[in-house]
């Protein structure tokens, strides 16, 4: 069976049967695209462990998160050749992942966080930019989930929304009163004139009377961050990260931020502890008398 074939069985098995979402899928296809132009003309049934890690060490410049993830994607792709009886044995068996240094998540401050939300309503696009960024603050969600958000999504009436997480998991998550209030206003006045008298089920549209894109939004946040002064390399991760942050630094207990966020495993929610020790000793050294030995010597 060709290659190209092999690769299409599995990502229908990845779409239809793990449940995977598109973007996922999409970047399965990204990496073994790319370990198809490696192993060029070979058979992938005949590729060998020693095959692999020359192809780890091809791409030796990535960072090892990068590199990790490539092994995952191989790995998983030949788990489904033997689970086919394609083959008998997974050549990266023997291979060990990278270690992978945790870097602390990069987050905005609360003034930093009021100075990106405080932009200028003229527009329509200005009043669904300010809905988007408010729930996003509000709920911790993934972009994915906010610009593939739908109308039946959302309960105004009892501050809630729907989400359908990664691995189509769902979860229920409450919206603040600013966020309440600037999706309404943006919904019933600000909405239908960028619908343009077309129909969308989707809740937040671009100019062309379609949903607005990852890409699209974060382009748009990168500019108002812009306009807004603030240094901070940001994304839309970057809120979902300010959120998780602000609500530890608040005593929320980590178990209510792990199901807020959507996170299967508590140690990925962990992480926000880092910074929040973090942010205890800076306050400790600021502000305890004796905290630092001022004497000369």
């Amino acid at each position: 069976m060709p290659n190209e074939d092999l690769y299409n069985k599995f990502y229908d098995y990845l779409t239809f049967e793990k449940k995977l979402s598109k973007n996922t899928v999409n970047s399965y296809k990204d990496n073994l695209n790319r370990f198809e132009d490696f192993i060029k003309p070979a058979n992938v049934l005949k590729i060998t462990e020693k095959d692999i890690e020359k192809f780890l060490k091809f791409n030796d410049n990535m960072a090892e998160k990068s590199r990790a993830h490539y092994l995952t994607v191989v790995r998983n792709f030949y788990k489904f050749l033997v689970l086919e009886n394609l083959i008998n044995i997974n050549p990266c068996e023997g291979i060990k992942n990278p270690k992978i240094s945790k870097k602390l998540p990069n987050y905005l401050n609360l003034e930093e966080v009021e100075k990106l939300l405080n932009i200028k309503l003229n527009t329509s696009y200005d009043y669904r930019n300010k809905a988007m960024l408010e729930l996003l603050y509000a709920t911790g969600i993934r972009v994915s989930e906010l610009v593939n958000m739908k109308l039946s999504n959302i309960s105004l009436r009892e501050d809630l929304i729907r989400i359908m997480g990664k691995g189509s998991k769902e979860r229920i998550v409450p919206i603040s009163d600013y966020a309440h209030k600037y999706l309404e206003i943006y919904l019933n006045e600000y909405r239908p004139q960028l619908l343009k008298n077309k129909t969308s089920e989707y809740v937040f549209i671009n100019n062309l009377s379609q949903p607005i894109s990852r890409i699209g939004f974060f382009k748009n946040l990168k500019a108002i961050a812009k306009e807004q002064g603030i240094k901070k390399n940001i994304s839309p991760h970057t809120l979902r990260h300010s959120f998780a942050t602000h609500l530890l630094e608040n005593d929320a207990d980590l178990r209510v931020i792990q199901e807020l966020l959507g996170h299967s495993d508590i140690s990925t929610t962990e992480i926000y502890t880092h910074l929040s020790n973090k942010k205890l000793q800076q306050e400790f050294m600021e502000h305890h008398p004796r905290a630092k030995n001022n004497e000369e010597t």
